[in-house]
């Protein structure tokens, strides 16, 4: 039999029913491919009639589908060939169980149609074996090539031993001498070549699969050669020269043996495709390559009566559809369907694809009509569906299909299309936004991609399709069907404005949580699979829609706006407006029709803002109503101020989100608006302040006055706590972003003369009664201070008590009231009650001061007030924590506190004092007016003197008449209670002479102690001799004696009594002259001293100084 390959031909023949083989072969133009589907559609269901009962269309689905079907199945079990693919073996019983079951057959039904079946006519079983190609062939030609072909047949095993016996020696061919010629089969002859490609499909019948071998024999053909040939070879190839010698000893034209191959019928499974290694019948060479074949047991000449002449490819689409509803309808799983069969639905669905040989590109085929079929009516898994597209997509490449499937696999994909954009258009309701719901739009738009894809569909549906606009355009008309159903199910019950309104506000919610899901949700599923902005597509829809939703019911409450009415809206404004923001995220920007929104809710703005004030004033007045004035908390941070306070912020903070709510989008009417809201919250404030005022009248009536403070105290908390409110408006109005929106219609100054004024007002009136509050807080304290210093006058007479002791009492009470007061007050509030409260006990200490005009016991007394202050400095400065030392330290406790030290001081102290004023007076005085006089001075230690050695006098002032003056230097050491036993020295007396040189040296017998304590100096006065009166003054100089050499340093004692004495210094001393009642910082020295009339050296000292200030006096008006 020739080599020709059948299989094509077999499988259009297997494929064509009855009437199809009688239909014109006439072209159809694309728009009528889904008509073809239609119309075969409707002829498949001819006979079922519509108004027929359910049990009798049942009944008539079992007689005209299902039993053809199960016949064609109980034939296939019956004559199956061939093991299954899958690991699990099913017997016979098992698969009619399985097909009884998967059809619904009753046994009498199954009995029945198993008797028809058997008495069928059997097939002719058959062998489809396609040769497809060898590799590493033996080389048999003296070039190391070969011409190989195949030879192939099946044998019983009798007829190869009866061949085998019949031979006297084994031979080499075996297909040759056991079957006749027509049982062999032959493949073409491939020159020259050791991997030779046949692709060739041959069909073997056989009569039992049991005993029978498929043999194939693979030769090279061997062809007569000439002489000169060979010759020819042996002279390009001497390796070949034994091959020829061996190619001799053959007969003439015998071909060579290159391999074979034996396989056991039974053995194989119904589908084969694999490498066979070539076996050799010697020795010789056993490594013979390999052979590539594809083996598949077929039927020939079924019985076409058992399904009335219907296609194999139509018989298989019905058993698989009746196969999945069967297994699903078994599991009754939730979970979508991911393709899987029971074991028996597998094999019965191999063996009758095998038998009727469809091809895998015809099941598969199948298996998309039945899923995309299916999917319409059952939650299927995107896999299945995928994975067929990718197959049929293969296939397609493959091979061709026939006519008539080709336009189903149109009609198929074409409609699944079109229903999966119908699905599409209703994504909101089919695939809402949930984590499982999702992920099946995803599946969903994939397909269809997949679908557009596909070389199938676009060669049977040549008509442009472009799924980008055909998905943009089923969700326009799908967002615009489900506004007008939402539209519809929103409608008012009445005409009544307030339930329009109420309507179109539900209708505008709805629209809003569409958007925000479209964005959040949808629009990445689109963009991702399809890349449609689904977001933008909907929200242009919509807001055109919705535009014109609300120009209509906002024409109706044109002119009749009232309080309710304008409440109804906000809700309405609130949901515009967050729509409108979403248009930041359109990723194509154009005019839309909700641009200005705003302008149509202007009449209810007014009502808006009353509302919020009015409900703002209640909640104050209620919060004020039940406020008791006690601090809401304590512990490690206390709060201070009471409930209403706390109440007042949360009852304001609607008033700062209603600005955030609005943001109105005009910037002149926004800042007129934020004028309107700070007002409100200015005017809210200043009334709590009245109203919270009222409440303590009421609650200190019948109150302790410790209650009262208590309660003060709260009021103060709670209105600094409003000012820090008022001050942090600002920011919470943001003030700033207004001042940027408004910059080109509203002035700088227009901005700043209305905003900050506001507040700036109401701070004021803040700070007014927190002043008066504090006074009335401060009064008290100021009168209890007082009455403890004036009671520390009474006890100057009593020894037993000492100045802490007297000082006790008012310090215990500041300390108690002050910590009453810090724990109560805030920081700022408490802070601001320290200040005036130290100004006036400065003030309180100062009058007493004043006022103590008994010179007996001023000295105790004061020394008790210095004493009294220090201590308040201490418990206001409160170490850090209090009032900072630069606010303590006024110019009225700095003069108390001079006043203080100095009554406290002794009379000796007071003369220590002024010596060491008038020694930082000569350090600093600057100039010669009354001249000069040159000392060298040195102190040594080793012996205890102290050398003055008085050079000489310059520029001194004329006294005499003669316009001299006859000068001499007294020196004497101050003051006289630490030096009394050190005699005043004097130069000798220099007649007319304004410059006298001196060169005088005098020495002073004092210990180091004495010239290191304070005020220790030495006194140089210049004057001039008279000899019938008093001696003029000239000027006085002090040099303190810490200055001298030899003095400065450790003190006597210290062991460095052994240095070497410090050489002398010269030193320039100007002359000064006391002023007249003496200086200012000396003149309460010297009254002080005065006033002390018992005590002689303080006496004796005040006089000198007068006297010397007297003569001083004298010369100035001499000269």
């Amino acid at each position: 039999m020739s080599g020709q390959s059948v299989k094509a031909s077999m499988e259009d023949k297997l494929l064509q029913t009855p009437e199809q083989k009688h239909v014109s072969k006439r072209q159809v133009s694309p728009v009528h491919v889904r008509k073809l589907g239609l119309t075969r559609k409707l002829r498949d269901r001819r006979d079922f009639k519509e108004d027929e009962n359910p049990e009798e269309k049942a009944r008539r689905h079992k007689e005209l589908e299902l039993k053809p079907l199960y016949k064609e199945l109980l034939y296939t079990i019956a004559h199956k060939l061939g093991k299954p693919s899958s690991t699990e073996v099913f017997t016979d019983s098992q698969l009619h169980e399985y097909v009884k079951e998967a059809f619904t057959m009753t046994d009498a039904e199954h009995d029945s149609l198993t008797d028809r079946v058997q008495s069928a006519e059997p097939p002719v079983y058959c062998l489809m074996a396609t040769v497809k190609e060898g590799k590493g062939i033996l080389g048999k030609d003296v070039t190391g090539f070969s011409d190989p072909y195949c030879i192939l047949t099946i044998l019983e095993d009798e007829q190869e031993h009866r061949t085998r016996l019949s031979r006297a020696k084994p031979c080499k061919s075996v297909v040759k001498d056991a079957a006749s010629d027509d049982k062999i089969y032959e493949t073409d002859i491939k020159k020259q070549t050791l991997n030779p490609i046949w692709n060739q499909t041959f069909i073997l019948e056989f009569e039992e699969i049991h005993g029978a071998n498929f043999h194939l024999e693979m030769w090279d053909k061997d062809e007569d050669v000439s002489l000169s040939q060979k010759l020819e070879d042996i002279k390009s190839n001497f390796n070949s020269l034994k091959r020829m010698l061996k190619d001799a000893k053959k007969e003439k034209g015998t071909d060579d043996f290159l391999g074979c191959l034996v396989l056991k019928l039974q053995d194989l499974h119904c589908t084969e495709d694999n490498w066979y290694n070539l076996e050799p019948r010697t020795d010789t060479y056993p490594d013979r390559g390999k052979c590539h074949l594809n083996l598949k047991f077929i039927h020939k000449e079924r019985d076409g009566t058992l399904s009335a002449g219907r296609s194999a490819y139509i018989n298989y689409c019905g058993i698989l559809q009746q196969c999945v509803q069967a297994y699903i309808s078994k599991t009754q799983s939730s979970a979508p369907w991911k393709g899987e069969l029971c074991g028996e639905a597998q094999t019965l669905l191999e063996l009758y694809a095998t038998q009727n040989d469809l091809s895998p590109f015809l099941q598969d085929l199948a298996k998309w009509v039945a899923y995309s079929k299916l999917y319409q009516s059952l939650e299927l898994d995107s896999s299945v569906l995928l994975q067929q597209l990718t197959s049929i997509e293969y296939h397609w490449h493959q091979q061709q299909l026939p006519y008539q499937q080709k336009q189903e696999l149109g009609d198929s994909l074409h409609g699944f299309l079109q229903y999966g954009l119908c699905l599409v258009a209703k994504y909101r309701d089919i695939f809402p936004p949930t984590p499982s719901a999702t992920p099946k739009l995803h599946t969903l738009l994939r397909i269809l991609v997949q679908i557009c894809k596909t070389q199938a569909f676009q060669k049977l549906n040549p008509a442009q399709f472009e799924l980008h606009d055909e998905v943009i355009d089923v969700i326009q008309k799908g967002t615009q069907e489900w506004f007008t159903i939402k539209k519809g199910l929103h409608q008012p019950m009445t005409k009544d404005l307030p339930e329009i309104v109420l309507a179109l506000s539900r209708l505008i919610g709805e629209v809003q949580e569409d958007i925000k899901h479209n964005k959040d949700v949808w629009n990445r599923v689109f963009v991702s699979v399809v890349q449609v902005d689904v977001f933008t597509v909907i929200y242009q829809t919509l807001d055109s829609l919705l535009a014109k939703e609300v120009k209509e019911t906002l024409s109706l409450i044109d002119s009749q706006m009232e309080q309710h009415l304008a409440n109804s809206l906000f809700p309405v404004y609130l949901s515009l407006q967050a729509i409108h923001k979403d248009k930041a995220f359109l990723q194509k920007r154009g005019l839309l029709e909700l641009t200005n929104f705003h302008e149509g809710f202007s009449d209810a703005l007014p009502y808006w803002l009353n509302q919020a004030f009015s409900k703002t004033q209640d909640r104050v007045e209620r919060a004020v109503q039940v406020d008791q004035l006690q601090p809401l908390q304590a512990g490690s941070v206390p709060i201070k101020h009471s409930s209403s306070a706390v109440d007042l912020v949360a009852c304001v903070q609607p008033i700062c989100q209603l600005w955030d709510q609005l943001s109105w989008p005009d910037p002149e009417e926004a800042f007129m608006l934020m004028v309107k809201l700070t007002e409100d919250v200015c005017r809210i404030v200043i009334n709590y302040c009245c109203i919270l005022k009222e409440r303590v009248k009421v609650l200190s009536k019948n109150s302790d006055p410790g209650s009262a403070i208590n309660m003060l105290c709260v009021v103060v908390n709670d209105l600094e706590h409003l000012r820090s409110v008022l001050t942090r408006l600002p920011t919470q109005l943001n003030w700033a972003g207004l001042r940027d929106r408004t910059q080109n219609v509203i002035g700088k100054s227009q901005f700043h003369n209305t905003l900050p004024s506001q507040v700036e007002q109401a701070q004021s009136f803040l700070s007014r009664e927190i002043r008066s509050a504090l006074d009335t807080l401060g009064k008290k304290l100021n009168t209890d201070i007082e009455t403890h210093v004036r009671s520390m006058s009474t006890r100057r007479r009593i020894p037993s008590k000492s100045t802490e002791d007297a000082a006790a009492p008012l310090m215990r009470y500041l300390e108690q009231e002050l910590h009453y007061m810090n724990e109560n007050l805030v920081q700022e509030n408490f802070n601001s009650l320290l200040t005036p409260l130290w100004n006036n006990s400065v003030k309180i200490l100062h009058q007493v001061a004043t006022q103590h005009r008994q010179p007996e016991g001023l000295m105790v007394f004061c020394q008790r007030l210095l004493y009294t202050l220090q201590c308040l400095e201490q418990c206001f400065h409160a170490e850090g924590n209090g009032l900072p030392l630069k606010s303590l330290h006024s110019d009225e406790y700095k003069i108390l506190k001079a006043q203080l030290s100095d009554n406290s001081l002794s009379s000796q102290e007071l003369v220590q004092k002024f010596h060491e004023r008038k020694i930082r007076e000569q350090n600093v005085y600057g100039g010669e007016k009354y001249g000069a006089v040159t000392l060298l001075t040195s102190y040594r230690r080793s012996d205890q003197r102290l050398r003055v050695e008085v050079l000489n006098a310059v520029n001194l002032i004329p006294l005499d008449s003669n316009g001299f003056s006859d000068p001499f230097v007294q020196l004497c050491l101050e003051p006289h209670h630490i030096f009394p036993k050190v005699e005043p020295r004097c130069t000798q007396v220099k007649t007319c002479d304004l410059n006298p040189l001196f060169d005088e040296a005098f020495e002073f017998l004092v210990s180091l102690d004495q010239c290191l304590s304070p005020g220790a100096c030495l006194q140089v006065t210049v004057l001039d001799y008279d000899t019938l009166r008093t001696d003029d003054f000239e000027g006085e100089a002090f040099l303190g004696l810490k200055a001298i050499p030899g003095v400065g340093g450790a003190r006597e004692g210290d062991g460095l009594s052994s240095r070497p004495d410090s050489p002398p210094a010269q030193i320039r001393l100007p002359l000064i002259h006391p002023k007249p009642n003496g200086m200012i910082c000396q003149r309460p020295v010297l009254s002080l001293l005065e006033s002390r009339k018992g005590e002689r050296e303080a006496q004796a000292f005040v006089k000198k100084r007068r006297q010397r200030e007297k003569q001083s006096q004298e010369g100035m008006e001499q000269k």
